[in-house]
């Protein structure tokens, strides 16, 4: 009984991380002689070691190592049995906020990665950062949401990336940039609204910039979706502008951008086709008695032309003389004589 006394008193001067005594000490080991006829028992105290611990010598009152904590129970030095833990001297804590441990028996715990978060203590593993959140820094117990104008479409980003031209973003935490509607568009990036398209322009849904209205067509309202083409009888010089109304001696046919006139003194409009003027016709008809002319006197020179070329080529038979003769018991050359009748 006295050895017990001293083994409680030393051990009540631990401090925390050492185990404390009990009124029953155990484990332990008895040993059992017989000596002349009378059984005595004594009690001995036992190193006891727990894989991967520290020994416990509760003789001594040593601490436990690191990694470990004393079991009041058992007298002994037990590892931390769960992850999130971390491990001082005689003593298991729960790792903070923005740290992590995912296994046991573990003597530091570990910051969380950017991109990653953990709000709560004893957590074995850090949480992703969820879509329209980042996080750049170590240890961190929260994810930032993104700006409006901004975007973060994939879990444990780092940072958010602006909204590209023609997108925007009006609220905080945007997984993806919204294209403008029709009718409008974002000149910047990281844009927070749209603007409506300019007269003279125009922006269908599937587009993302405003364009000009093509040539014939024409816009004078803001936020237009399709351009108008120019009615009949109108032109429209500028997309930007009302159309107007034709001259009275030209035409004007849908889509047109400029007046049509017919050829000034040789030509006149009668309905919706030009004619020729009078002018134009005694002009024709000049010139077609005079080509006409021209041809026949040309026809003519021809023929002459070829007529002196035969008499030139029969000259040279011509002059031959004839070898006399006689037919009719009369000379072959000699002139005919006419009897008078």
């Amino acid at each position: 009984m006295e050895h017990r006394g001293a083994v409680c008193a030393a051990t009540a001067a631990c401090l925390l991380g050492v185990v404390l005594c009990q009124t029953t000490l155990a484990p332990a080991v008895t040993n059992t002689t017989v000596l002349q006829n009378v059984t005595t028992t004594t009690p001995m105290i036992l190193s006891t070691t727990t894989p991967g611990c520290s020994t416990l010598n509760t003789t001594t009152c040593e601490a436990c190592a690191p990694g470990s904590y004393s079991d009041n129970d058992t007298l002994l030095c037990s590892c931390c049995p769960d992850p999130g833990l971390c491990m001082f001297s005689g003593a298991c804590l729960q790792c903070g906020q923005g740290f992590y441990q995912p296994l046991a028996g573990q003597q530091l715990c570990l910051p969380c990665n950017p991109g990653f978060y953990t709000n709560f203590t004893g957590s074995p593993v850090c949480q992703t950062c969820p879509l329209g959140t980042f996080n750049n820094e170590t240890g961190s117990i929260s994810c930032k949401s993104c700006s409006p104008g901004f975007y973060s479409s994939k879990v444990n980003s780092t940072l958010c990336s602006p909204c590209p031209q023609g997108t925007y973003c009006n609220t905080s935490s945007c997984a993806q940039c919204q294209v403008c509607p029709a009718g409008s568009e974002s000149l910047q990036t990281a844009a927070r609204e749209c603007t409506l398209c300019r007269p003279g322009m125009h922006k269908p849904s599937h587009q993302i910039m405003c364009q000009i209205c093509s040539s014939g067509f024409y816009q004078i309202l803001w936020g237009q979706e399709n351009c108008d083409v120019c009615p009949e009888n109108h032109y429209c010089p500028s997309p930007d502008v009302n159309p107007i109304k034709c001259p009275s001696d030209a035409f004007c046919p849908q889509g047109s951008t400029a007046p049509g006139y017919c050829m000034e003194t040789f030509f006149r409009k009668a309905g919706e086709t030009c004619e020729l003027a009078p002018v134009t016709i005694a002009l024709l008809v000049i010139g077609g008695g005079v080509a006409l002319l021209f041809i026949i006197l040309l026809v003519l020179r021809r023929r002459r032309d070829t007529d002196s070329e035969l008499s030139v080529s029969r000259a040279p038979l011509l002059g031959k003389e004839r070898p006399p003769g006689r037919f009719y018991s009369m000379p072959c050359d000699a002139e005919p004589v006419y009897a008078g009748w």
